[in-house]
């Protein structure tokens, strides 16, 4: 079928028009598959890639609208199948695919954006272990972020009544399946976190009861992995599916396969904390007895010291050795004495033997210069003219020398004390 004729000839606005047309009665909810390239994201939010295999491309166009409703990232090399339609491009001519759905090729979109999401978060660290806090022993206060009607916080309640009782529960509502049930759980665990310090309860428990990988998938997103990590209450993950792992799961501090389970790991069965308090308490009496059993044979061993029965006669005898004591370090000290004192005597005659005064009593005399201590033995030692001092054994003679003799000289020495100045002393 043509259009137009040489004599009236198609604008290329009129052409591209019909060829639109025929492309979107021809082509509508089309499915292809093929390899994402140049992927470009803009901040209008709509998505523009491009097809590819190995004959051909096709450009793509992917409206805001659809792109937030994707489960999972689109990246460059990855094999996708795409459902739109053929529409035609007027500025520049070219046909794209704009596009309604998109699913990843061999992986289901859910299963691929788990992978992409468990990935990312595990490169930031947010499952590491150092990051776990340990669950209080017996807590006195619990939080519930999950829906309060449904069959979950009912077998939790039941478990917690059943083990321990006097534990103070406190149920957030918050959706826990589709559209803004992630954003309810994550602001419920928040919430909580921002309670005051004496309201706030020592453990956290997010979860529901089983389903589809569909309807558990809020525990999987972002917002309340996030969430979950940054409480600062233990957080304890009770999403009721027993096989598969959720994000929500890695994230918390502790993991349980069902509301249930979370009541057990959080207190301890009651019958089984009193038998243990029974049998610590006998282990503690056994132990008294045999302390007090001990004691009781020491102070027996103790009374029995003769000390102990009759300390008057213990203090006597001491006494009496205090006194023996006595006695010998007296005679001790007299000996001592009177070995000293025959010494000091020994002593004494020996230098009355050999002292001056003893060669005087014996009729000797010491002659001296006057105003000198050296006694005179040689008479080459005095000149005429001096004055010599005579030591007696009572008193002294004052003399002045008028003629020194020498030994072999003929000559005589007068020692006549010099008028007036012979005197004794006593």
């Amino acid at each position: 079928m043509g259009y137009g004729d040489p004599n009236a000839p198609l604008s290329v606005s009129e052409l591209t028009q019909h060829i639109q047309q025929q492309l979107n009665q021809q082509f509508q909810s089309v499915w292809v598959s093929g390899e994402i390239s140049n992927l470009a994201k803009p901040r209008s939010g709509h998505l523009y890639m491009a097809l590819k295999d190995e004959g051909a491309v096709l450009q793509a166009a992917i409206w805001r609208s659809v792109a937030s409703r994707l489960q999972f990232d689109l990246e460059d090399g990855l094999e996708v199948i795409c459902r739109g339609d053929i529409d035609v491009y007027p500025p520049r001519g070219s046909y794209q695919l704009i596009v309604r759905d998109v699913v990843p090729k061999g992986l289901g979109s859910l299963q691929l954006a788990f992978k992409q999401l468990f990935e990312r978060l595990q490169r930031e660290g947010l499952f590491e272990e150092q990051h776990k806090q340990t669950l209080p022993r017996i807590p006195r206060k619990i939080a519930f972020v999950t829906s309060p009607t449904g069959a979950a916080v009912r077998d939790f309640l039941e478990v917690l009544r059943r083990r321990w009782r006097d534990i103070h529960v406190l149920v957030v509502p918050a959706k826990v399946q589709g559209r803004g049930a992630a954003e309810e759980i994550a602001a419920g665990i928040r919430k909580v976190n921002a309670l005051r310090e004496k309201d706030r309860p020592e453990v956290l428990v997010v979860g529901r009861g089983g389903g589809s990988l569909e309807d558990l998938w809020c525990f999987n997103e972002e917002i309340v992995v996030r969430a979950i990590h940054a409480s600062k209450i233990p957080t304890i993950s009770a999403v009721g599916h027993e096989i598969d792992v959720s994000l929500s799961d890695l994230a918390a501090d502790v993991r349980a396969l069902t509301p249930s389970e979370a009541a057990e790991r959080i207190v301890p069965n009651r019958l089984e904390v009193q038998q243990q308090l029974i049998q610590t308490k006998a282990r503690f009496q056994d132990r008294l007895r045999s302390v007090a059993a001990q004691a009781r044979g020491r102070l027996e061993a103790l009374a029995s010291r003769q000390c102990l029965e009759s300390p008057l006669e213990s203090i006597r005898k001491r006494a009496q050795q205090v006194d023996q004591l006595d006695h010998r370090l007296v005679s001790s000290i007299k000996h001592c004495f009177s070995m000293e004192q025959r010494g000091f005597q020994s002593l004494g005659k020996r230098l009355e033997a050999v002292s001056p005064l003893g060669t005087l009593q014996r009729g000797y005399s010491i002659t001296t210069l006057q105003g000198q201590t050296q006694p005179l033995n040689q008479a080459q030692d005095i000149k005429s003219g001096d004055t010599l001092v005579t030591q007696l054994t009572q008193g002294q003679i004052v003399s002045q020398v008028t003629e020194v003799q020498p030994l072999t000289g003929a000559s005589t020495t007068d020692t006549s004390p010099a008028p007036g100045n012979q005197k004794d002393l006593d």
